[in-house]
């Protein structure tokens, strides 16, 4: 069993240079995702002078742990929308996912890209009686989207209740996002790889990017990161919480060439994947906000237990959620110059799409007709209210929680926590008896650290930063490392 993604057992051949020398641009695009290749590839006939910078590898975060869907059914996101923000933008949100979708297959079918592209059916269904999924389809008529109801799922597992819809997809999120990142090169837009930006300043009607030896100059900034780790201007921990989930693939013995995702609780998503002739199913769960369950090694034995078969691959991967349900797109200051594409609430694939387009739209000045939608200084609404103290909430019982009990009941003494010099470190004894040191708190806004023992993994259960067993920062938002020096 592997305890990673399955989409990371491939390699990209376009391993780009570190940033070296400083340099300015038209466009800095921080972040090598789905987003900020995307945003790369629609600027490409632009004669703009573009810089993408990843802080490890292009594809190497958060999109390299999607169970790779792209679909508009999303559990049931337009019944919320519904209330949260009325039956007008849930259509607009509807027809963004949709525009989304053909947005990716165009780009595909015009490139050719090799990705395992896969068309399917969207199932929505519940274990139990409850009644989200009846609201759902009842929002779903008035959007007059064509649906099918139904008491089971193709591959037979037992529910309650379904209903599918067609032209949606499944692909391999990473095969995608490496054949974009070649085309590019290949129209000389700067790739770095390994290169993080520390600090942004303002110069006159330019940005200042600074890594640590070097510094960007560039006309527009966009902020492509999965969490963005500049806490002004946008305070994003104020706007969001941390989503985390656990995904097993195992080999089957057929593609029943479908995807699936429950309003029940927990959530429960699945689709299929077909790769050498060898067909395997995804399935994900225990789905939770990171401050409330914070037991990785008792999420991932829970799903282990769930189908009788041996595991594949095994893997968390973690989603910001925002207070009313919708992404953050757009510009976050009067000159148009500071950008940001976040919060897709678990759907990245095609938000993450979605969001290279606008973003491009809006530094060429073009219309694009979802921009107010996603604007990230959106005014108040009735989901900003509701959730805005359960986000406050969470946000601070998870640094107490941190903070109160940092020798986890699950971990019997390895890792072990004491003071050196004043400061706090965990030790780690691996299995060869090697001893990992860190300093145990988050550069982020400091909570202390769970470490997870099937990933190897130092993560923090405020806001979702992510370092390897020796410390080194691997995702944000913190863009520090923790290695321990003597």
């Amino acid at each position: 069993m592997k305890a990673n993604s399955i989409w990371l057992d491939i390699a990209n051949k376009n391993r780009c240079a570190k940033l070296t020398k400083d340099i300015e641009v038209d466009v800095l695009i921080i972040g090598g995702g789905m987003t900020g290749i995307s945003t790369a590839y629609h600027l490409i006939n632009s004669n703009l002078n573009v810089c993408l910078v990843e802080k490890n590898h292009v594809g190497s975060g958060v999109s390299s742990r999607t169970t790779g869907k792209l679909t508009y059914l999303q559990e049931n996101i337009y019944s919320k929308l519904e209330t949260y923000h009325g039956i007008d933008k849930a259509k607009l949100y509807l027809n963004s996912q949709l525009d989304a979708i053909n947005l990716v297959k165009t780009i595909i079918d015009t490139n050719n890209i090799k990705c395992n592209l896969e068309k399917v059916d969207s199932y929505v269904f519940n274990k139990s009686k409850e009644n989200k999924l009846d609201k759902e389809i009842a929002t779903i008529k008035k959007l007059d989207i064509p649906i099918q109801i139904t008491n089971k799922l193709p591959n037979n597992e037992k529910i309650n209740k379904a209903f599918y819809g067609d032209n949606t997809y499944v692909f391999h999120p990473l095969k995608y996002i490496y054949a974009l990142e070649d085309i590019c090169l290949k129209n000389n837009i700067s790739i770095y790889e390994n290169t993080k930006i520390l600090k942004i300043e303002k110069d006159n009607n330019s940005l200042i990017c600074k890594t640590k030896n070097n510094y960007i100059k560039a006309k527009y900034v966009v902020l492509a990161m999965h969490y963005p780790y500049f806490l002004l201007p946008f305070f994003t921990p104020l706007k969001t919480y941390i989503e985390k989930s656990y995904i097993k693939a195992f080999k089957v013995d057929k593609n029943y060439q479908f995807s699936s995702i429950s309003t029940s609780k927990p959530t429960i998503s699945t689709r299929y994947h077909t790769d050498k002739s060898i067909n395997y199913q995804l399935y994900l769960t225990n789905s939770h906000n990171t401050s409330i369950k914070d037991n990785d090694k008792n999420n991932f034995n829970e799903l282990l237990k769930i189908k009788d078969n041996n595991t594949d691959y095994i893997w968390s991967n973690k989603d910001i959620i925002t207070n009313d349900l919708l992404p953050f797109i757009g510009s976050l200051n009067k000159e148009n110059n500071l950008l940001i594409g976040t919060g897709y609430n678990t759907w990245g694939m095609t938000n993450g799409s979605l969001a290279g387009q606008i973003l491009a739209d809006i530094i060429l000045n073009k219309s694009n007709k979802y921009i107010e939608l996603f604007n990230p200084l959106r005014s108040i609404n009735i989901g900003k209210i509701i959730n805005f103290p359960l986000i406050l909430g969470s946000n601070a019982y998870s640094f107490i929680k941190s903070k109160v009990k940092k020798q986890k009941s699950w971990y019997h003494s390895n890792p072990r926590f004491e003071k050196r010099n004043g400061k706090n470190i965990a030790i780690y004894i691996d299995e060869n008896y090697k001893e990992h040191i860190i300093y145990n708190t988050c550069p982020h806004l400091k909570c202390s650290l769970i470490f997870n023992e099937i990933e190897k993994t130092w993560d923090c259960p405020c806001h979702g930063s992510r370092f390897d067993i020796d410390g080194k920062s691997i995702e944000g938002p913190s863009n520090y490392n923790i290695t321990y020096e003597e």
